[in-house]
């Protein structure tokens, strides 16, 4: 069986995150890797439907995610998870679950800031956000705990998407996981 892995892209919304993971994932299927994208609406949409966005619901939906990927990863799948997962606690319960099953597990903190977030705005939020129209969105008015010690750092900001896929999948050949 092929070695598994979580590859977990967290930043700020608007970051690259998704973008990121999508070329990571084209690249890795064209070596023959089966991958799996767990992107944090989808999830949102379908497993966490009605949660909200408090902090216990936050951590809900972020464990819920790191479930579904440490259970593909341990089955030979490489999952992407482009998901904002703002609390070091909630990612530090997901990075101990995946090293308690034995499974591997890379965190990459897409590092982009907040002013580059919110000219990209993919999703209108950061507009939402200063018209008064939404609140608690992460990295304004909700925090962001910023990884102390990411597997990789990424300023997306400062290279092309392909190098940003190039440098997780440069890492991933490097641990043996591509």
């Amino acid at each position: 069986m092929t070695t598994g892995a979580t590859v977990w892209l967290t930043g700020l919304p608007s970051a690259g995150k998704t973008t990121i993971a999508h070329e990571l994932a084209g690249r890795l299927r064209e070596e023959g890797r089966r991958v799996e994208l767990l992107d944090g609406d989808e999830i949102r949409e379908f497993l966490s439907r009605g949660l909200g966005f408090s902090w216990a619901d936050r951590h809900t939906n972020v464990q819920r995610i790191g479930f579904v990927a440490e259970l593909l990863a341990r089955n030979g799948v490489v999952a992407l998870v482009p998901v904002i997962a703002p609390y070091a606690d909630s990612r530090d319960a997901v990075r101990e679950r995946h090293e308690g099953n034995g499974t591997a597990y890379v965190e990459v903190h897409v590092a982009t800031p907040v002013e580059v977030c919110s000219v990209r705005d993919v999703k209108g939020l950061y507009a939402k956000q200063a018209a008064g129209e939404l609140t608690g969105l992460t990295g304004v008015d909700d925090p962001y705990e910023e990884p102390v010690k990411p597997d990789l750092r990424i300023e997306s900001q400062d290279q092309t998407v392909q190098e940003s896929a190039a440098a997780v999948h440069a890492l991933l050949t490097e641990r043996g996981l591509a």
